[in-house]
Formats: C-alpha cells, structure tokens, sequence
C-alpha cells in the first residue's frame, strides 16, 4: 500500500430497499474509490436491521462473499453483515484486502434501545484488537461499541480506526463529538461510516489524529488521504505512550 491510501466513507440510504439493490449501490460507490484506498460502508449496508428477514439476510450475505472479496481488488475494504453461526445470528465485521477476506469478527456490545439482543448474538470484546495491513495499524468499534471508553484504551495505538454505524439522528452530536474525541484521544485516523436515510445521522467522516474533519452530509462518497506523518507528529509532541506505535515505524 502507498504511504498515502485514500480513505474513503460511504454514507447513503438503504432500509427498506431489496438487499440487491443496495449491494449494487455499494459496488457502485466502492468502483469510485481509487487503487490503494481503504473504504468503509455503513453498518448492516445490504440488509439494514431485517428482523423479519433474518435467515434471508443471511443467506445473502454467505452467497455475497465472493463479490465483495472482488470489490477490494486493489484496496482495502469493510462493512458488516448478518450472519448465521452456530451461536446464532451474529453482526460480523468482514474486512477485505486485494481481493482476500483478512479479518471478521461479530459486534459485541448490542444497542438494547434497538433491541438487537433479541435478534443478535453478541461478540466477545477480547477479540477487539489491532491488525496490520500493509504496515498501517487498523482497529474496528462497531456501532455501539464506540460508546464504550474502555474499549478506546484497548485499540490504544492503531494508526486508523474504523467505525461502521447505523446512528439514529437524534443523537447526531453524539456521533460527530465521539468520533471525533477518539481520533484526538488515540491521536489516530477515524474513518467512520453512516447510514443516509431519513432516521439516520449521517456524519460519514473522516477524522485526523489532530481532530480536523473531513465530512459533506450531502454526498454519498467522502474522500481524505491518510497521512502517516500526521500520527508522528501528535504521537512526539503530545506524548501520552504511543509514539513508539507511530505509523510505519518508531520515531
């Protein structure tokens, strides 16, 4: 990967629409994106929350795999999906590079205002950690889980840091003002994506170290270069124990 990767956030509509039609808006939106950047989609972005449909859902994503691993050919890309296990119905995190699967883990903290421990297995938190892809340090916080302070010391140290969401408006600020803490409180790249329909709080953004954000609730693909240098310099003037974690090498 370049020392520069494109991020790049998706944010755009997708309940009540047939889980065909939203992976064609996703591949169309991901066939946007530029070799060697990373994109991620909105959380549940080919399904949305189809508690009716569940096993439908599922089935759909299991026979989508092979076109999202195709999607990333050249680039790194994530969303989630449902999925059945033999605990059942998971959130699983799917995290694609050059046309591989590399990573996948299920959502472990539930939003119990949108009563997914009904529908949901959750995950476990230990499995929340940093992964390396390419030499860029990456961690994922699905949703919820970014609520979650504790969970912010355990990435402590990855350079980018992914957030797929499905954020109700009202708590709109909620979503602009966390993100955007824990870009500055892990001094790290946030790239986190929102769902655009009306219910939804948009905010699609991408967050750097320093806390400038790059956001258009307008526009359906959100753009910004990841600059590793960016990290050095917050993680050597503003010393809290991470810059020997600094991106692509110590300090």
């Amino acid at each position: 990967m370049t020392s520069k990767p494109m991020l790049c956030t998706l944010q755009f509509a997708y309940e009540g629409r047939s889980f065909e039609e939203n992976f064609a808006t996703l591949q169309a939106l991901v066939e946007q994106t530029p070799s060697n950047s990373i994109v991620l989609a909105p959380e549940l972005c080919l399904s949305a929350y189809s508690y009716d449909k569940m096993e439908e859902a599922a089935l759909f994503s299991a026979a989508m795999i092979p076109n999202l691993a195709k999607l990333s050919t050249c680039k790194t890309f994530g969303l989630t999906l449902i999925e059945k296990t033999d605990a059942g119905y998971m959130n699983n995190f799917k995290l694609f590079h050059h046309g591989e699967l590399i990573y996948t883990r299920a959502k472990s903290k539930l939003f119990t205002l949108g009563e997914e421990e009904h529908y949901f297995s959750s995950g476990n938190t230990e499995e929340i950690s940093i992964i390396d892809v390419d030499g860029i340090k990456i961690a994922v916080l699905i949703c919820f889980e970014l609520r979650f302070p504790c969970l912010w010391e355990q990435i402590k140290g990855a350079d980018l840091i992914l957030v797929p969401a499905y954020w109700g408006k009202l708590r709109k600020k909620h979503f602009e003002v966390l993100t955007t803490a824990l870009a500055i409180a892990n001094q790290a790249y946030v790239l986190c994506a929102n769902g655009a329909d009306e219910s939804m709080a948009k905010g699609s953004a991408i967050i750097s170290p320093f806390g400038d954000v790059t956001i258009d609730d307008r526009s359906r693909l959100i753009m910004h270069a990841f600059d590793a240098s960016e990290i050095k310099k917050m993680r050597r003037y503003l010393d809290i124990g991470l810059n020997h974690n600094a991106a692509n090498g110590s300090l």
